[in-house]
C-alpha cells in the first residue's frame, strides 16, 4: 500500500478543504398556497398533495407508520 513520502502540514490541507462545504437548498414559495417547498418536489398542504402549484391529490394520506 502507498505512503506519503512527506508529510501534508495542517496549512496546505485546510486549503484543500476550503471548497468542501454545504450550500443551502433552494426553497420555493407556491404561488396558490403560499407554502415554503423544495423545488421539483410534491408538498402536503391541509391533507392535499400539490406539485407546481397545482392540486394532484385530493385528501392525500401517507402511508408512514
Amino acid at each position: 500500500m502507498a505512503h506519503p513520502k512527506r508529510k501534508i502540514s495542517k496549512t496546505r490541507r485546510d486549503k484543500r478543504r476550503t471548497h468542501q462545504k454545504l450550500s443551502e437548498k433552494a426553497i420555493a414559495i407556491c404561488p396558490t398556497t403560499d407554502t415554503p417547498h423544495l423545488y421539483h418536489h410534491a408538498y402536503v398542504v391541509d391533507g392535499d398533495l400539490f406539485h407546481k402549484g397545482k392540486l394532484a391529490i385530493k385528501n392525500y394520506t401517507t402511508n408512514a407508520q
